[in-house]
């Protein structure tokens, strides 16, 4: 209840707990959209890259899978929780990595 009243969302995860759900979900799709020069400057493992910040990422929203679960991240996890929000308006099932990419457990 708390947590909703301070502006965090059930969807947002540390990141062990993003880290145990994502690794432990069938259908999970891990996607970083942070922007493309970002991707390229490191990332986390199987992570796609889907630049919430383009032209064209409602678009390419529309042509994800109901089927599927997202587990979204960027660099402080503002950008990916805006784009956990437009999942969920579309009906799909998507988490935030809290803090970011740097909240990523490394072991």
């Amino acid at each position: 209840m708390f947590g909703n009243m301070f502006g965090r969302k059930e969807s947002d995860l540390s990141g062990s707990a993003f880290k145990v759900l994502f690794t432990s979900t069938k259908n999970a799709v891990l996607l970083d959209v942070r922007t493309p020069g970002e991707f390229a400057g490191g990332t986390l493992p199987a992570a796609e890259n889907m630049d919430v910040m383009s032209a064209d990422f409602k678009n390419r929203l529309k042509k994800l899978s109901s089927q599927k679960i997202y587990f979204m991240f960027c660099r402080s996890g503002n950008r990916s929780g805006s784009a956990v929000a437009q999942l969920t308006e579309q009906g799909l099932k998507a988490y935030n990595l809290e803090g970011g990419i740097s909240a990523w457990p490394r072991n």
